[in-house]
């Protein structure tokens, strides 16, 4: 069953959506950018449908300032407030929940990687995470990497390199673009976050995305090392999971993943 509610937060309402279910394990689920609680091509919804067919009750809602929510939108690194009045509201109306995972995409499993410990989250599933903040008009450098990586190693790439087809001034700027130093800082505060807090977490990957490409090589830092992350790669290049496919193997992945944190976390 689907229920709309509302819940307050530092005086803003905001509004959101429960999808019961009878099971004991629950998921608190964060949107990234400024999307509703829909999610992008209504993934989040459908989602939430699946899970509630496997009686596994979620909450989405609409963090300040998006959506139906009422206020000023505190962008994911504001959102901590949202999150923990959200999971308070979770519990409230979903009273037999005995564990709850957080699952977000983009900034929003940043905001849960963050501040998982002040919602008091069981486990953490992390989609795609915005690790890197790379410039508006260039992908990350890692994203770049792979992306000439794979043009070197094509037959493909070099006959259309030799022949001309290639933009020489794009390519120049791609080249350029290897050598330029990102932001690390971010990267930094999830790592130390995911340190503090020590929640078990499950990282789920589109093998062709640009920004899943570039988490993958910061959690290739040291600062990452040794902390509890099971890394799961789909075989999609769509950072919302869009293309044929896709939605039932992150379904899937989900599943397992709630599993094997069910187990980790008891």
């Amino acid at each position: 069953m689907r229920r709309l509610l509302t819940f307050s937060c530092e005086g803003a309402t905001l509004g959101a959506t429960l999808d019961a279910g009878s099971g004991t394990i629950g998921l608190l689920m964060a949107t990234g950018g400024s999307q509703s609680r829909i999610g992008s091509h209504r993934m989040y919804e459908r989602l939430a449908k699946m899970l509630s067919e496997q009686e596994i009750p979620s909450f989405r809602f609409d963090r300040r300032g998006v959506g139906d929510s009422e206020g000023e939108d505190p962008g994911y690194r504001g959102s901590r407030p949202d999150l923990i009045a959200a999971a308070t509201a979770f519990r409230r109306e979903a009273s037999a929940l005995q564990r709850l995972f957080g699952f977000g995409l983009c900034d929003g499993a940043t905001a849960l990687a963050l501040h998982g410990d002040a919602i008091g989250l069981d486990g953490l599933i992390l989609v795609n995470p915005w690790l890197v903040e790379a410039s508006a008009d260039a992908p990350p450098s890692a994203a770049v990497r792979a992306h000439y990586r794979d043009r070197l190693l094509s037959l493909d790439g070099w006959k259309r390199l030799l022949g001309g087809a290639v933009d020489l001034r794009k390519l120049w700027r791609g080249i350029a673009r290897l050598f330029q130093r990102e932001d690390a800082t971010l990267a930094a505060e999830t790592a130390a976050a995911l340190r503090r807090h020590r929640l078990p977490t499950c990282v789920i990957l589109a093998t062709g995305d640009a920004t899943a490409i570039a988490a993958r090589s910061a959690m290739k830092s040291n600062g990452f090392n040794g902390l509890n992350i099971d890394i799961q790669e789909l075989d999609s290049d769509s950072h919302t999971f869009a293309r044929p496919g896709d939605e039932a193997a992150l379904a899937a992945a989900i599943l397992d993943a709630l599993r094997r944190l069910g187990v980790q976390a008891s």
